[in-house]
């Protein structure tokens, strides 16, 4: 049996929710981002906003020369993520198979469920409205066989027209996905696109009409040996095969814990307002491994440097001496590999990552140290925060001005609760 699987989308995701809290707001550009910050970012625009120019990503400063009437709303993280679950218990009402992609974005397979909804064009505009009429949010749905159809049909097609609905199936590919511009292929960027250019493959479809040896031996050429399992991916994304199953739900076991924060260069400039930041930042990653029940072994800290003109970065790891998840063994390896991987610039952005985890069931005993103690101290703590905050118990060196553990308490992903 053919499955029918769908990608839905909700259309400037932020900015609708917005404008479903605001009604007042419906006939007038939107968008979300700090309006109390001209250089940061607009995370997203509605269709009114676009049409002045507005773009995600954008400089709010730069929006709001484009569109002086735009209404620039702070992010509420909290409440977007509300939105989404919502949106997927609306989701699991029609189908268990629900796998959420994005915050945003869910693929569904719905072959089981059309002898009770009817076609899957049909199934599609239900869902819409019932998401419209529960949400505020208007969504895109993207047809397809697999779920790289789908996700192509949502991007390239569905999005586009004002129906919001498109079905891309296999007998349509040659008269529709084929003739798109390669840049248009789900996974293909700037430099993978200027790959295929350079080996002559301008549209999709002249690398889903070619066959897969000769492909292969063009991006051996272009690439080099490597570009082998690339190969073998780009060619079936083309042909829309895509073996994969939805899976419902998102908890998959962690490879790994981090936790990254962009600062304001001029500010990072001295190791020991540094050094605060790296304690929080392992402080936190240490949190959730125990969250997790995981120790790891393997911690990496990256770094971007700069003073304005000169820019560099590094990322360097160590292996512990026994895998752990407590703040002060892991805080010492992660200072030691900052020094000696440190050129002295000033930091833009630094992250912390824990990995190789293991189950924290056991733990490894020491001569010299109560580790078992240790342990029982970091989870009373965490505890308090679980109940009260992530700010209720904080280092002292987070209260000095270089601190950021405060104002990340106040977010979720970097942006406002």
């Amino acid at each position: 049996m053919t499955r029918q699987i769908f990608l839905i989308d909700g259309q400037s995701f932020y900015a609708s929710v917005e404008k479903a809290a605001h009604p007042e707001y419906r006939d007038k550009p939107v968008a979300v981002g700090d309006p109390a910050r001209l250089n940061g970012i607009i995370l997203a625009a509605c269709p009114i906003a676009k049409s002045y120019g507005v773009t995600t990503a954008s400089r709010v400063g730069e929006a709001l020369a484009k569109c002086p009437e735009l209404i620039v709303i702070r992010p509420r993280m909290r409440t977007y993520i509300q939105i989404s679950l919502l949106i997927t218990q609306i989701f699991e009402s029609y189908t268990d198979l629900v796998e959420p992609y994005s915050i945003d974005e869910q693929f569904l397979d719905v072959t089981g469920s059309l002898k009770y909804f009817g076609s899957p064009h049909e199934l599609a505009r239900r869902i819409q409205d019932h998401v419209r009429l529960s949400t505020g949010v208007l969504t895109r749905v993207g047809i397809g066989p697999t779920k790289v159809l789908a996700k192509m049909a949502t991007d390239n097609y569905a999005k586009k027209i004002p129906e919001g609905i498109f079905e891309l199936s296999f007998d349509k590919l040659e008269s529709t996905l084929w003739k798109l511009p390669v840049h248009q292929m789900f996974m293909v960027a700037s430099a993978m696109t200027r790959h295929f250019t350079r080996m002559g493959l301008n549209c999709i479809g002249d690398i889903a009409c070619m066959e897969f040896g000769e492909f292969k031996q063009r991006m051996r050429r272009e690439m080099g040996k490597q570009s082998d399992i690339q190969a073998g991916y780009y060619w079936q994304t083309a042909r829309g095969i895509d073996p994969s199953p939805v899976v419902a739900g998102i908890r998959h076991q962690l490879k790994s814990v981090s936790h990254g924060k962009a600062l304001r260069w001029s500010l990072y400039t001295r190791l020991k307002d540094i050094e605060i930041v790296l304690l929080e930042l392992v402080i936190e990653v240490c949190r959730r491994t125990r969250r997790h029940h995981y120790m790891g072994s393997v911690i990496s800290v990256s770094a971007a440097e700069t003073d304005g003109k000169r820019s560099t970065w590094f990322s360097r790891q160590t292996t512990l001496p026994q895998p752990t998840s407590l703040t002060h063994e892991v805080a010492a390896a992660a200072h030691k590999l900052f020094i000696e991987h440190w050129s002295g610039l000033p930091l833009s952005n630094l992250s912390v990552s824990l990995s190789h985890l293991t189950d924290d069931s056991t733990i490894q005993l020491t001569l010299f140290e109560d580790r078992s103690l240790a342990y029982r101290k970091e989870r009373a703590i965490d505890g308090i925060k679980h109940r009260y905050g992530s700010d209720a118990i904080v280092r002292a060196s987070s209260l000095m001005e270089a601190g950021v553990a405060r104002e990340r308490a106040e977010q979720i992903g970097g942006h406002y609760k």
